[in-house]
């Protein structure tokens, strides 16, 4: 970590943060062998769906929405970015703030650093998050997050926090781990920055006729919103709301979950499919974020 130290100082890191960054910091195995378990991810949709979207969760959601009502509203008038989807987010990353990881990042980082499969996307991160603690916005014994690096209620890799991380109390400092306004400001933030439009929804499930072509059903990795066929003429090809209401105006494109044929369950997504597929890049992750905050906030 000698190089690392020089490199954060050159960048005008304090050598008293270093010092105190780096105290008893060791290459930690866990970390290694967590980032080594890349298992293939397996789970059909189903299994995703139901194992996130449980019972207990929306209900942890619902008592989190009513404890924080007002903040969210100033979140959303803030930010306009819808609150359903900044309640998905955080329950779905942190269980509403209840679970943010038990890793010292800066262990954490430095590990991956030194031997990961990433070492230089690592090194970076750990440089920003050698500047995070020198700005004074956490101590370092309280930057906690996952086995790698991912950090606070809202999982912000450093870099992201430095881009993306709001102070929303002003009270001076962005504190994404233990402050609910900084946390709940900062992903609104990240969803706005990633092009999230006011008064629009994610998107939303649909029936298709029989015989549809399914040739012209999204890649797995959706194409811009641009690409995508305007809402009338999926009507025209026969595509329905699943809760029987009009399809409405403007573009979307057809999602249907990976490791699945045909249905039981098949989307329409909407621009702001995209926003929230910036933060995970999954499918998956962003149908359960916006059913999470569906059921939440009905």
């Amino acid at each position: 970590m000698t190089a690392v130290r020089r490199e954060a100082a050159a960048a005008g890191v304090s050598q008293a943060t270093l010092s105190r960054a780096f105290q008893g910091v060791r290459p930690n195995e866990r970390v290694l062998e967590l980032d080594r378990r890349q298992a293939e991810f397996t789970l059909s949709w189903q299994q995703y769906r139901d194992g996130r979207l449980s019972q207990q969760r929306i209900d942890h959601g619902r008592r989190a929405f009513f404890e924080h009502n007002a903040l969210l509203q100033q979140v959303e008038q803030c930010y306009r970015v819808s609150r359903r989807v900044v309640l998905g987010i955080w329950g779905l990353e942190t269980n509403y703030g209840g679970f943010s990881g038990n890793f010292r990042v800066i262990e954490a980082l430095a590990t991956l650093a030194w031997e990961g499969r990433r070492a230089a996307f690592f090194r970076a991160e750990l440089l920003a998050a050698l500047r995070i603690l020198d700005a004074g916005h956490i101590a370092p014994e309280r930057m906690i997050g996952s086995h790698a690096g991912a950090m606070g209620q809202p999982q912000f890799m450093p870099s992201s926090f430095e881009r993306l991380a709001v102070d929303f109390d002003g009270d001076g400092r962005r504190d994404i781990w233990t402050n609910t306004g900084d946390a709940l400001g900062s992903i609104a933030n990240y969803l706005a920055r990633s092009g999230w439009r006011e008064g629009e929804g994610w998107g939303f499930e649909i029936l298709l006729p029989a015989g549809f072509d399914m040739n012209l059903v999204e890649p797995s990795r959706p194409r811009a919103a641009e690409e995508w066929r305007s809402l009338s003429d999926w009507a025209r090809l026969g595509v329905q709301r699943a809760d029987g209401r009009p399809l409405g105006n403007g573009r979307g494109g057809i999602i249907l979950p990976a490791n699945q044929q045909t249905g039981p369950q098949v989307f329409m997504a909407l621009p702001n499919f995209h926003a929230i597929r910036r933060y995970n890049p999954s499918n998956f992750y962003t149908l359960v974020v916006g059913m999470l905050g569906e059921r939440v906030i009905p």
